[in-house]
Protein backbone atom coordinates (compact mmCIF):
# COMPACT_ATOMS: atom_id res chain seq x y z
CA UNK A 1 0.00 0.00 0.00
CA UNK A 2 2.82 2.06 0.36
CA UNK A 3 2.42 3.58 -3.63
CA UNK A 4 -0.41 5.01 -2.63
CA UNK A 5 0.33 7.00 0.48
CA UNK A 6 2.27 10.60 -0.20
CA UNK A 7 5.49 10.38 -0.20
CA UNK A 8 5.59 13.03 2.64
CA UNK A 9 3.95 10.91 4.90
CA UNK A 10 5.39 7.88 4.68
CA UNK A 11 8.00 7.77 6.91
CA UNK A 12 5.78 9.87 9.19
CA UNK A 13 6.21 9.54 13.47
CA UNK A 14 2.53 9.79 15.05
CA UNK A 15 4.07 12.22 18.18
CA UNK A 16 2.75 12.73 21.32
CA UNK A 17 -0.49 10.61 21.65
CA UNK A 18 -2.14 8.41 24.57
CA UNK A 19 -0.43 5.12 25.43
CA UNK A 20 -3.67 2.55 25.89
CA UNK A 21 -1.65 -0.31 25.86
CA UNK A 22 0.56 0.68 28.59
CA UNK A 23 -2.57 1.78 30.49
CA UNK A 24 -4.07 -1.61 30.11
CA UNK A 25 -1.02 -3.25 31.31
CA UNK A 26 -1.03 -2.13 34.84
CA UNK A 27 -3.94 -1.33 37.25
CA UNK A 28 -2.38 0.93 39.34
CA UNK A 29 -0.88 3.29 36.81
CA UNK A 30 -0.43 6.88 37.02
CA UNK A 31 -1.06 8.51 34.02
CA UNK A 32 1.14 11.74 34.38
CA UNK A 33 1.83 11.29 30.13
CA UNK A 34 -1.48 13.87 28.34
CA UNK A 35 -2.08 17.26 29.15
CA UNK A 36 -5.49 17.22 29.27
CA UNK A 37 -7.51 19.21 32.28
CA UNK A 38 -8.78 16.58 35.14
CA UNK A 39 -11.47 18.68 36.17
CA UNK A 40 -15.14 18.77 33.83
CA UNK A 41 -16.06 21.96 32.08
CA UNK A 42 -17.66 23.40 35.16
CA UNK A 43 -21.70 22.77 35.22
CA UNK A 44 -22.88 26.36 34.69
CA UNK A 45 -20.93 26.13 31.01
CA UNK A 46 -22.08 22.83 30.44
CA UNK A 47 -25.76 23.93 31.58
CA UNK A 48 -25.96 27.00 29.61
CA UNK A 49 -24.45 25.29 26.16
CA UNK A 50 -27.18 22.65 26.97
CA UNK A 51 -29.94 25.95 27.48
CA UNK A 52 -28.70 27.03 24.04
CA UNK A 53 -28.97 23.57 22.30
CA UNK A 54 -32.34 23.33 23.55
CA UNK A 55 -32.96 26.96 21.95
CA UNK A 56 -31.80 25.53 18.23
CA UNK A 57 -27.87 26.37 18.27
CA UNK A 58 -27.30 23.14 16.43
CA UNK A 59 -27.13 23.74 13.16
CA UNK A 60 -24.12 25.54 10.77
CA UNK A 61 -23.42 29.17 11.82
CA UNK A 62 -21.66 31.75 10.51
CA UNK A 63 -17.95 30.77 8.82
CA UNK A 64 -16.19 33.00 10.69
CA UNK A 65 -17.45 32.44 14.04
CA UNK A 66 -20.90 33.06 16.56
CA UNK A 67 -20.54 36.67 16.55
CA UNK A 68 -21.40 37.16 19.93
CA UNK A 69 -18.70 34.79 20.75
CA UNK A 70 -16.51 37.25 18.60
CA UNK A 71 -17.88 40.65 20.28
CA UNK A 72 -17.26 39.31 24.12
CA UNK A 73 -13.58 38.01 22.59
CA UNK A 74 -12.82 41.42 21.67
CA UNK A 75 -14.26 42.74 24.66
CA UNK A 76 -12.25 40.45 27.15
CA UNK A 77 -9.05 41.62 25.24
CA UNK A 78 -9.92 44.92 26.11
CA UNK A 79 -10.62 44.54 29.76
CA UNK A 80 -7.85 41.92 30.39
CA UNK A 81 -4.91 43.73 28.73
CA UNK A 82 -5.69 47.05 27.78
CA UNK A 83 -5.73 46.12 24.27
CA UNK A 84 -7.72 46.98 21.41
CA UNK A 85 -9.07 44.23 18.95
CA UNK A 86 -12.14 44.34 15.85
CA UNK A 87 -14.65 41.83 15.44
CA UNK A 88 -12.31 41.31 11.70
CA UNK A 89 -9.39 40.66 13.29
CA UNK A 90 -10.81 37.39 15.00
CA UNK A 91 -11.52 33.67 13.71
CA UNK A 92 -13.09 31.06 16.07
CA UNK A 93 -11.02 27.87 15.26
CA UNK A 94 -12.24 24.18 16.01
CA UNK A 95 -9.09 24.25 18.77
CA UNK A 96 -6.50 25.83 18.49
CA UNK A 97 -4.62 23.04 17.09
CA UNK A 98 -6.61 23.05 13.88
CA UNK A 99 -5.84 27.17 14.28
CA UNK A 100 -2.52 26.72 13.82
CA UNK A 101 -2.95 24.24 11.32
CA UNK A 102 -4.67 26.71 9.08
CA UNK A 103 -1.84 29.62 9.96
CA UNK A 104 0.70 27.55 8.42
CA UNK A 105 -1.39 26.60 5.83
CA UNK A 106 -2.12 30.24 5.01
CA UNK A 107 1.34 31.46 5.94
CA UNK A 108 3.45 28.95 4.34
CA UNK A 109 5.16 28.04 0.21
CA UNK A 110 6.49 24.88 0.17
CA UNK A 111 10.45 25.13 1.52
CA UNK A 112 9.41 27.94 3.83
CA UNK A 113 11.18 27.68 6.73
CA UNK A 114 9.19 28.64 10.65
CA UNK A 115 11.56 28.65 13.79
CA UNK A 116 10.20 27.18 16.87
CA UNK A 117 11.95 27.61 20.00
CA UNK A 118 12.60 24.22 21.82
CA UNK A 119 11.97 22.13 23.41
CA UNK A 120 8.13 23.01 21.47
CA UNK A 121 5.19 21.28 21.56
CA UNK A 122 5.90 18.34 19.60
CA UNK A 123 2.75 19.00 16.89
CA UNK A 124 4.36 21.98 15.68
CA UNK A 125 6.84 20.32 13.42
CA UNK A 126 3.67 18.42 11.93
CA UNK A 127 1.84 21.61 11.46
CA UNK A 128 4.98 23.42 9.39
CA UNK A 129 5.83 20.40 7.73
CA UNK A 130 1.98 19.42 6.35
CA UNK A 131 1.90 23.27 5.27
CA UNK A 132 5.19 22.24 3.26
CA UNK A 133 7.64 24.06 5.54
CA UNK A 134 10.55 22.99 7.38
CA UNK A 135 10.62 23.29 11.11
CA UNK A 136 14.10 24.96 12.61
CA UNK A 137 13.90 24.27 16.01
CA UNK A 138 16.23 26.84 18.17
CA UNK A 139 17.55 25.25 21.35
CA UNK A 140 16.76 26.34 24.18
CA UNK A 141 18.72 25.05 28.14
CA UNK A 142 17.67 24.50 31.54
CA UNK A 143 20.62 27.35 32.59
CA UNK A 144 19.04 29.66 30.76
CA UNK A 145 15.49 29.07 32.20
CA UNK A 146 14.61 27.45 28.74
CA UNK A 147 14.63 31.07 27.36
CA UNK A 148 15.77 32.16 24.18
CA UNK A 149 18.68 33.62 23.33
CA UNK A 150 19.06 36.57 20.68
CA UNK A 151 22.52 35.19 18.91
CA UNK A 152 20.84 31.81 18.41
CA UNK A 153 18.15 33.07 17.27
CA UNK A 154 19.92 35.26 14.69
CA UNK A 155 22.03 32.40 13.91
CA UNK A 156 18.50 30.29 12.98
CA UNK A 157 17.72 33.06 10.29
CA UNK A 158 17.62 32.21 6.48
CA UNK A 159 16.49 33.89 3.04
CA UNK A 160 14.01 31.24 3.28
CA UNK A 161 12.54 31.74 7.16
CA UNK A 162 8.52 33.04 6.79
CA UNK A 163 7.88 32.94 10.42
CA UNK A 164 8.54 32.33 14.09
CA UNK A 165 6.73 30.31 16.83
CA UNK A 166 6.73 31.05 20.56
CA UNK A 167 4.76 29.51 23.32
CA UNK A 168 4.52 31.12 26.22
CA UNK A 169 3.62 29.89 28.88
CA UNK A 170 5.36 27.17 27.66
CA UNK A 171 4.63 23.54 26.94
CA UNK A 172 6.75 21.22 27.84
CA UNK A 173 9.17 23.17 29.82
CA UNK A 174 6.95 25.54 32.10
CA UNK A 175 8.72 28.63 31.16
CA UNK A 176 7.22 31.59 31.00
CA UNK A 177 8.70 34.91 28.84
CA UNK A 178 9.07 38.51 30.59
CA UNK A 179 9.55 41.50 28.37
CA UNK A 180 13.14 41.82 28.02
CA UNK A 181 12.71 38.25 26.02
CA UNK A 182 9.11 39.33 24.41
CA UNK A 183 11.51 42.73 23.32
CA UNK A 184 14.18 40.60 22.34
CA UNK A 185 11.54 38.78 20.16
CA UNK A 186 9.86 41.49 18.71
CA UNK A 187 12.58 43.20 17.75
CA UNK A 188 14.06 40.47 16.23
CA UNK A 189 11.10 39.87 14.00
CA UNK A 190 10.71 43.64 13.02
CA UNK A 191 14.54 43.78 11.92
CA UNK A 192 13.96 40.32 9.73
CA UNK A 193 10.44 41.71 8.43
CA UNK A 194 9.09 38.32 10.29
CA UNK A 195 5.78 37.00 10.84
CA UNK A 196 5.50 35.96 14.89
CA UNK A 197 2.94 33.13 15.66
CA UNK A 198 2.23 33.36 19.53
CA UNK A 199 0.58 30.23 21.12
CA UNK A 200 -1.03 31.75 24.23
CA UNK A 201 -3.37 28.99 24.96
CA UNK A 202 -2.14 29.06 28.80
CA UNK A 203 -2.76 32.90 29.28
CA UNK A 204 -4.07 31.95 32.75
CA UNK A 205 -1.83 29.84 33.91
CA UNK A 206 1.11 32.16 34.29
CA UNK A 207 2.43 31.98 38.36
CA UNK A 208 4.86 34.38 38.21
CA UNK A 209 4.92 37.77 36.88
CA UNK A 210 2.62 39.37 34.76
CA UNK A 211 1.09 38.16 31.02
CA UNK A 212 2.12 40.49 28.24
CA UNK A 213 0.34 39.16 24.90
CA UNK A 214 3.23 39.69 21.97
CA UNK A 215 0.69 41.71 19.98
CA UNK A 216 0.64 44.48 22.66
CA UNK A 217 3.87 45.28 21.92
CA UNK A 218 4.95 48.52 19.67
CA UNK A 219 5.05 47.67 16.09
CA UNK A 220 3.81 43.80 16.57
CA UNK A 221 -0.25 44.44 16.40
CA UNK A 222 -0.14 43.73 12.73
CA UNK A 223 3.20 41.51 12.39
CA UNK A 224 2.07 38.95 15.18
CA UNK A 225 -0.99 36.21 15.13
CA UNK A 226 -2.35 35.43 18.24
CA UNK A 227 -3.63 32.10 18.74
CA UNK A 228 -5.81 31.18 21.54
CA UNK A 229 -7.83 28.25 22.95
CA UNK A 230 -10.59 27.21 25.52
CA UNK A 231 -9.30 24.05 26.00
CA UNK A 232 -7.09 24.43 29.04
CA UNK A 233 -7.95 28.41 30.05
CA UNK A 234 -11.34 27.04 30.67
CA UNK A 235 -11.02 23.22 31.26
CA UNK A 236 -13.08 22.81 27.72
CA UNK A 237 -10.61 20.20 26.30
CA UNK A 238 -13.29 17.73 24.33
CA UNK A 239 -15.05 20.93 23.52
CA UNK A 240 -12.65 21.77 20.44
CA UNK A 241 -12.92 25.39 20.07
CA UNK A 242 -10.25 28.12 19.89
CA UNK A 243 -9.57 31.26 17.83
CA UNK A 244 -6.77 33.23 15.98
CA UNK A 245 -6.39 37.21 15.91
CA UNK A 246 -4.56 38.83 13.45
CA UNK A 247 -4.84 41.32 10.88
CA UNK A 248 -8.04 41.25 8.64
CA UNK A 249 -6.15 40.15 5.38
CA UNK A 250 -4.11 37.08 7.18
CA UNK A 251 -7.97 36.58 8.88
CA UNK A 252 -9.69 36.18 5.31
CA UNK A 253 -6.93 33.47 4.28
CA UNK A 254 -7.10 31.85 7.31
CA UNK A 255 -11.17 31.73 6.95
CA UNK A 256 -10.91 30.50 3.55
CA UNK A 257 -8.69 27.38 4.42
CA UNK A 258 -11.45 27.15 7.51
CA UNK A 259 -14.28 26.67 4.93
CA UNK A 260 -11.80 23.80 2.93
CA UNK A 261 -11.26 21.55 6.22
CA UNK A 262 -14.28 22.44 9.12
CA UNK A 263 -16.27 25.44 7.58
CA UNK A 264 -17.50 26.34 10.98
CA UNK A 265 -16.98 25.54 14.75
CA UNK A 266 -19.57 23.45 16.51
CA UNK A 267 -22.19 25.79 17.44
CA UNK A 268 -22.63 24.30 20.70
CA UNK A 269 -19.44 24.96 21.42
CA UNK A 270 -19.17 27.96 20.95
CA UNK A 271 -21.80 29.06 22.65
CA UNK A 272 -20.43 26.75 25.52
CA UNK A 273 -16.79 29.86 24.90
CA UNK A 274 -19.26 32.58 25.14
CA UNK A 275 -20.60 31.44 28.59
CA UNK A 276 -17.09 31.06 29.89
CA UNK A 277 -15.60 33.62 29.11
CA UNK A 278 -18.62 35.34 31.06
CA UNK A 279 -17.14 34.08 34.61
CA UNK A 280 -13.52 33.56 33.44
CA UNK A 281 -12.41 34.85 36.81
CA UNK A 282 -13.89 32.37 38.81
CA UNK A 283 -12.57 29.93 36.41
CA UNK A 284 -9.17 30.45 37.05
CA UNK A 285 -9.75 31.01 41.18
CA UNK A 286 -11.66 27.55 41.70
CA UNK A 287 -9.37 25.80 38.93
CA UNK A 288 -6.39 27.17 37.93
CA UNK A 289 -5.45 28.13 41.38
CA UNK A 290 -5.35 24.02 42.53
CA UNK A 291 -3.05 23.61 39.21
CA UNK A 292 -0.36 26.01 40.88
CA UNK A 293 -0.65 24.21 43.76
CA UNK A 294 0.00 21.05 42.23
CA UNK A 295 2.70 22.17 40.24
CA UNK A 296 4.47 23.65 43.20
CA UNK A 297 4.20 20.38 45.48
CA UNK A 298 5.70 18.39 42.48
CA UNK A 299 8.45 20.91 41.37
CA UNK A 300 9.03 20.73 45.66
CA UNK A 301 9.54 16.79 45.33
CA UNK A 302 11.35 16.81 42.32
CA UNK A 303 13.79 19.24 43.78
CA UNK A 304 14.84 16.73 46.88
CA UNK A 305 15.50 13.62 44.49
CA UNK A 306 19.61 13.68 43.83
CA UNK A 307 19.31 12.56 40.53
CA UNK A 308 17.07 14.80 39.16
CA UNK A 309 17.45 18.64 37.79
CA UNK A 310 14.50 21.00 37.36
CA UNK A 311 14.36 24.44 36.38
CA UNK A 312 11.07 25.51 38.38
CA UNK A 313 8.42 26.34 36.15
CA UNK A 314 6.44 29.32 36.07
CA UNK A 315 3.33 28.53 34.70
CA UNK A 316 1.35 25.64 32.72
CA UNK A 317 0.89 22.35 34.68
CA UNK A 318 3.78 20.67 32.82
CA UNK A 319 7.37 20.34 34.48
CA UNK A 320 10.52 19.22 32.56
CA UNK A 321 13.02 17.25 35.10
CA UNK A 322 16.43 16.74 33.86
CA UNK A 323 17.82 13.23 33.71
CA UNK A 324 21.19 13.78 32.99
CA UNK A 325 22.87 12.46 35.64
CA UNK A 326 21.21 9.17 35.45
CA UNK A 327 23.05 8.64 31.84
CA UNK A 328 20.43 7.32 30.36
CA UNK A 329 18.39 8.52 27.07
CA UNK A 330 15.44 9.67 27.92
CA UNK A 331 12.77 6.91 25.81
CA UNK A 332 14.78 4.16 28.14
CA UNK A 333 14.55 6.65 31.47
CA UNK A 334 10.47 6.72 30.50
CA UNK A 335 10.28 2.73 29.97
CA UNK A 336 12.35 2.17 32.83
CA UNK A 337 10.05 4.39 35.23
CA UNK A 338 6.41 2.63 33.30
CA UNK A 339 7.62 -0.98 34.79
CA UNK A 340 9.73 -0.41 37.56
CA UNK A 341 7.29 2.42 39.40
CA UNK A 342 3.53 2.12 36.74
CA UNK A 343 4.28 5.90 36.04
CA UNK A 344 3.55 7.42 32.54
CA UNK A 345 5.88 10.26 31.11
CA UNK A 346 6.27 11.85 28.33
CA UNK A 347 10.08 11.47 26.86
CA UNK A 348 11.72 14.94 26.43
CA UNK A 349 12.82 14.08 23.13
CA UNK A 350 9.12 14.25 22.08
CA UNK A 351 9.66 17.74 21.98
CA UNK A 352 12.74 18.78 19.85
CA UNK A 353 16.61 18.04 20.39
CA UNK A 354 16.56 20.24 23.25
CA UNK A 355 14.44 18.32 25.01
CA UNK A 356 16.37 15.15 25.11
CA UNK A 357 17.54 14.03 28.65
CA UNK A 358 14.32 15.04 30.11
CA UNK A 359 10.94 13.69 30.86
CA UNK A 360 7.80 15.99 30.68
CA UNK A 361 4.99 15.77 33.71
CA UNK A 362 1.65 16.49 33.74
CA UNK A 363 0.07 17.22 36.81
CA UNK A 364 -3.38 16.89 35.72
CA UNK A 365 -3.78 14.49 38.74
CA UNK A 366 -5.02 15.58 42.23
CA UNK A 367 -2.01 16.06 44.70
CA UNK A 368 -2.35 12.77 46.73
CA UNK A 369 -1.65 11.41 43.15
CA UNK A 370 1.11 13.43 42.51
CA UNK A 371 2.41 12.73 45.96
CA UNK A 372 1.89 8.89 45.28
CA UNK A 373 3.78 9.30 41.80
CA UNK A 374 6.91 11.26 43.55
CA UNK A 375 6.78 8.17 46.24
CA UNK A 376 7.71 5.98 43.80
CA UNK A 377 10.19 7.81 41.81
CA UNK A 378 12.00 8.52 44.81
CA UNK A 379 12.08 4.91 45.57
CA UNK A 380 13.81 3.79 42.29
CA UNK A 381 17.37 2.72 42.85
CA UNK A 382 18.90 4.63 40.17
CA UNK A 383 22.90 5.27 39.92
CA UNK A 384 23.98 8.57 39.60
CA UNK A 385 26.86 8.59 36.39
CA UNK A 386 27.15 12.11 35.84
CA UNK A 387 27.01 13.47 39.31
Amino acid sequence: MQKYIAKRFRNAQSGLSLDTEALRRYNDIIDLSIGDTDFITDRRIIDAAYRDACAGYTHYGDPKGDPELIDAICAAWQADFDARVTPAEVLITTSSCMGMSQVMLGLLDPGDEVIVFGPYFAVYQQQIELAGGKCVEVVTRSEDGFLPREDALHAAITPRTRALILNTPCNPTGAAYGRETLEMIARVAREADLLAVADEIYTRYLYDGEFIPLRTLPGMKDRTVTLNSFSKNFMMTGWRVGCIIAHPDLIRVFQHVNNGLTYTTPAISQRAALHALSIREQIAAEYISQYKERVYYTADRLQAIPWITLQRPRGTFYLFPGIEKTGMDDKEFCGILLEEAHLLVSPGSAFGLAGRGHFRIAATVPTEKLAEAMDRLEKMHICIQNA
